[in-house]
């Protein structure tokens, strides 16, 4: 239970800009799993405003209780004026329900919980994109910041089965300084067809990092076909960056967290001389 309180802010620099850029700083935050009570996450998470980013990434599962999208918006405060893009996973979509907390650690078995009630998931939608974040549900989008111009690329949550990655499949746009494909659940078909089309980091979080980590090993598994080895951090996907986040939260039903702090990240993104 105190590990899973312990939040942590992890720096990754990353050299993925054209040489003689300026540095470019981005948070990526995901798996929230916000429920109204848990106030010190809250508390938490608005100060991450102090950081003061170029730009947020937000790969989805912020909620976990149907009252907690105003929470979510509060604690995002000043965030929200910073430009940011976002993709949702299946716990904004719906209500988590009690299940046994091992059978994470097993093979995934293709259960989908989908026959339980919706979250308002339209209102935390509209609320981002109302903040002027761009909505990248199978969606290609654009942004300037700091001089440089992105493109991105994102799909919808693909543990659900949702991405459609015919609707942003194509190669990245060549003239941009920076390309990003972004999804919650960081599955290998995804992966795959970003770094293809020439995407020059993904960034992706559902893993949790494993949530139940060996000290001294690592993740025993990742919800998903990625490798435990990839469960969280800065890795290579063919000619792409690959960045995991291990995420802010649990299950409010099992807040258990072992040799995996909840986290999120600011990564430095720098030219290729550097």
């Amino acid at each position: 239970m105190t590990e899973a309180r312990a939040y942590t802010l992890r720096r990754v620099t990353v050299p993925v800009l054209p040489p003689g850029s300026p540095a470019l700083r981005v948070l990526h935050l995901s798996d929230v799993h916000m429920t109204p009570g848990q106030t010190r996450k809250q508390a938490w998470l608005r100060d991450l405003a102090a950081l003061e980013p170029d730009l947020v990434v937000d790969t989805g599962d912020n909620l976990a209780h149907r009252d907690a999208v105003p929470v979510v918006l509060d604690s995002l405060g000043a965030l929200l004026d910073v430009p940011g893009v976002f993709v949702l996973g299946s716990n904004d979509y719906f209500e988590p329900t009690l299940r046994n907390p091992f059978k994470y650690l097993l093979p995934d078995d293709g259960k989908r919980h989908t026959d339980v009630p919706e979250l308002p998931w339209r209102e935390l939608r509209d609320a981002l994109t109302g903040a002027g974040w761009a909505d990248l549900t199978n969606a290609k989008a654009e942004l300037a910041v700091r001089g440089l111009r992105l493109a991105f690329a994102g799909v919808d949550d693909p543990h659900l089965g949702y991405d459609r990655l015919d609707e942003v499949a194509g190669p990245a746009d060549p003239g941009a300084d920076l390309r990003l494909g972004v999804a919650h659940a960081p599955y290998l078909r995804v992966l795959d067809r970003f770094a293809a089309d020439g995407y020059d980091a993904i960034l992706a979080g559902h893993t949790h990092g494993g949530q139940v980590c060996v000290p001294g090993f690592g993740a025993l598994t990742t919800n998903c076909d990625l490798e435990p080895e990839r469960a969280k951090g800065l890795h290579r996907h063919q000619s792409s960056w690959l960045h995991v986040s291990a995420g802010l939260g649990t299950s409010p039903y099992a807040r258990i967290r072992v040799a995996c702090r909840p986290e999120a990240t600011l990564l430095t993104l720098v030219g290729t001389e550097t």
